[in-house]
């Protein structure tokens, strides 16, 4: 029972007890001599002299036990959780002997254990580092390659060596043989036509962002099967010492579907095509019949029919000519085209024209297009390239906007090209390896068309469907993988109570409001919440949002939490932000620093939120009390010091770096809570309850 207790409560019971049998002592001596003289007149100054002996062994040890409490006890508590943080929560800085300075060669001694234990720690960090660098990196590639599977993936060197590939890229490339199968360190262009992959490739360097990706289609050297691909680069750490990075390519087999579209493509053509020259007729026809009085067999036609006929015979080539233009508008929705910044697409063409020694001037405008940037890149060089041999050159290349998309052209000096001699070039091949990519294929998958012009400066016009201002990129879609497989092997525990620490998922929160009195209308204005599962924090897991507190924000709170009436203007309000923390935090324990404070402004809510808050609760400020005494600071900015954590000032008083803070403590603290044998939830909830004249225990 007595080891249960505090060191200082059992040295203040030790002299509890040396005080009272001192004056037991007293009284004792005092009776057994007043009773051997025998004398009752002196009986008031054995009571007076008695008393006086009491108060002074009562105060005198009451003295010595606050001397003691103060230079001993106390030190040694405080060096004892000094002991604890440093051996268990990885905090850096040495213990502060000076309070111990009374306990002799005590204090030294645990600084020098504790300064081993740090260089103990330090070289073997230093080891673990060496081999965690390795298997970082193969970390980051098996996430890179898992993030888009069950296609097939290929992951290649900047040589375009493979050195990844998966069963599904097996079949796709069509190789079943071994003499023929994917090898490691064999050249990706051995399976695959090598024009597209180099072309994105290079753009995608020339980007120099790693965020990047982009959509290709590429096809197989032997099947000619025809593959969508996307290729994203490597971070430069994935392939050290490589100069250039490597990539990924994702691929789906699209031939079937490819062929099946190109065969709806051409019986929608040739239904517009059957339909479009009749309607014409006909109309010309009524127009002639209506303006010439021609007669039918019956005789003339009434006015009113000829109007009549000519409206429907208007009506019809209207919608025909309506639904192929939005047939057309669809056209490209389906195939995989890739954005592509002007500024890359025209230098990409006078890179190609300049290993030909064709020189072009470019204008772009700050666009980005929706294109299949290879194949408009083969398409514009090879119309520069057959209009240079009819003597044309000073080739211009312009990309600029026109409506909702951009308009290509191709000018020079010299002789116009032929309506016949473009649609020659356009049927011809391409000379990309690939014989059926012809013009006309590449204007018909970006559902447009391309045509000459003559006059002082001829040149050839080739619109784009899709552009866009080339503005600040939006943030990438994260792409990383969140996985923690130690939980395929985890038995569910039937109480919270009975189960361990590190098994319970936590949420971490905090709040900022317009003020402290939620019984007098404060509201909450944001909050802030992250995932703590498996004894990690889960970076990507992260709950923020503002709040409209549904009344004015006072001018004190505002240089608190910088947090602005206009801020939370478009908010919304506790009701849904409430629901969706709920859910956010659904079959966790809450952890909150003062977590009585937060919790009141959300149960105070709960009627309208629909939803109830009675999830677990753990309070920093009492797990820094059972950590380090309850006669520390525990304040947020007091823990997260000794813990040897960090706030930087702009996010304190925030709330998504308020529940950094707390939840990077709470994580320092559950070791130390488990080397003082506090290892299930139960077992910290009664160490917590000793506490309470701290603070109010929320799980009552």
């Amino acid at each position: 029972m007595i080891a249960r207790l505090s060191l200082r409560l059992r040295v203040f019971l030790f002299f509890a007890a040396l005080a009272a049998g001192n004056v037991a002592a007293l009284g004792a001596g005092l009776y057994f001599g007043y009773h051997r003289l025998g004398d009752p007149s002196v009986l008031n100054g054995f009571i007076i002299g008695g008393a006086t002996a009491g108060f002074a062994i009562i105060g005198l040890i009451t003295w010595v036990w606050y001397l003691f409490d103060e230079n001993v006890a106390r030190p040694i508590e405080r060096l004892a959780g000094g002991m604890r943080a440093r051996a268990h929560a990885d905090v850096g800085s040495e213990i502060d002997h000076a309070p111990a300075r009374y306990l002799g060669d005590l204090a030294p001694a645990a600084a020098a254990v504790t300064e081993n234990l740090s260089q103990t720690r330090n070289a073997l960090a230093e080891a673990v580092a060496r081999e965690t660098t390795r298997l970082a990196g193969e970390k980051d590639w098996l996430e890179t390659l898992l993030a888009d599977v069950p296609v097939g993936v290929l992951l290649c060197t900047p040589r375009h060596k493979l050195v990844f590939y998966n069963g599904q890229a097996v079949d796709l490339l069509g190789h079943f043989d071994a003499a023929h199968a994917p090898g490691l360190d064999r050249r990706v262009f051995d399976y695959l036509h090598e024009a597209p992959i180099r072309h994105a490739y290079s753009r995608l360097i020339a980007t120099a962002d790693p965020d990047v990706a982009t959509d290709l289609l590429c096809a197989t050297t032997d099947s000619g099967r025809v593959l969508a691909a996307r290729m994203r680069l490597l971070c430069p750490s994935q392939t050290p010492g490589a100069g250039a990075p490597g990539y990924v390519l994702t691929l789906r087999d699209v031939t079937g579907d490819l062929a099946a579209h190109a065969a709806r493509e051409r019986l929608m053509d040739e239904f517009f095509e059957r339909l479009r020259h009749p309607a014409a007729n006909l109309q010309s026809l009524i127009g002639v019949v209506a303006e010439t009085g021609d007669t039918l067999p019956g005789g003339l036609l009434p006015e009113g029919m000829c109007t009549a006929m000519r409206t429907e015979a208007a009506a019809l080539g209207t919608a025909i000519k309506d639904m192929s233009e939005r047939h057309d508008a669809t056209r490209a929705d389906w195939w995989p085209l890739s954005l592509i910044r002007a500024a890359d697409l025209s230098a990409a063409v006078q890179a190609r024209l300049a290993a030909v020694e064709l020189r072009v001037e470019a204008e772009t405008e700050d666009l980005i297009l929706r294109c299949d940037g290879f194949e408009i890149v083969a398409l514009i060089a090879a119309l520069i390239l057959r209009a240079e041999e009819g003597g044309r050159d000073g080739f211009t290349l312009r990309v600029e906007a026109d409506g909702a998309g951009a308009l290509i052209s191709i000018g020079w000096r010299g002789a116009p090209v032929a309506l016949a001699d473009l649609e020659r070039w356009l049927a011809a091949p391409l000379e990309v390896g690939m014989a059926d990519v012809t013009g006309h294929r590449v204007l018909s998958v970006h559902a447009t068309e391309c045509w000459p012009e003559g006059g002082p400066a001829p040149r050839i016009c080739l619109p784009l469907r899709e552009a866009r201002r080339d503005t600040a990129r939006p943030p990438a879609v994260p792409r990383a993988v969140v996985y923690d497989f130690e939980l395929l092997s985890k038995a569910p525990t039937a109480e919270v109570v009975a189960s361990r620490l590190e098994d319970l998922t936590y949420v971490v929160f905090d709040t900022e409001t317009t003020g402290l009195l939620p019984s007098d209308g404060d509201e909450i204005v944001q909050i802030a919440a992250v995932r703590i599962v498996n004894g990690r924090r889960v970076e990507t897991e992260v709950f923020d949002t503002l709040v409209n507190p549904g009344r004015p924000i006072p001018p004190g709170a505002t240089e608190v939490h910088g947090i602005t009436e206009a801020m939370v203007a478009d908010a919304p309000d506790i009701a849904e932000v409430g629901r969706r923390f709920h859910k956010f935090a659904e079959g966790a324990v809450l952890v909150a620093h003062n977590a009585p404070f937060d919790m009141e402004f959300l149960r105070r809510h709960e009627a309208g939120i629909g939803k109830v808050f009675d999830n677990p609760v753990l309070d920093t400020v009492l797990l820094s009390a059972v950590v380090f005494g309850q006669s520390e600071s525990h304040s947020l900015d007091a823990l997260t010091h000794r813990l040897g954590i960090t706030i930087p000032e702009e996010a304190r008083h925030t709330a998504i770096g308020d529940t950094l803070a707390t939840a990077d403590a709470f994580l320092k603290l559950l070791p130390a809570l488990k080397a003082r044998g506090l290892t299930t939830f139960g077992a910290v909830l009664e160490e917590v309850r000793k506490h309470g004249r701290l603070l109010k225990d929320l799980n009552a």
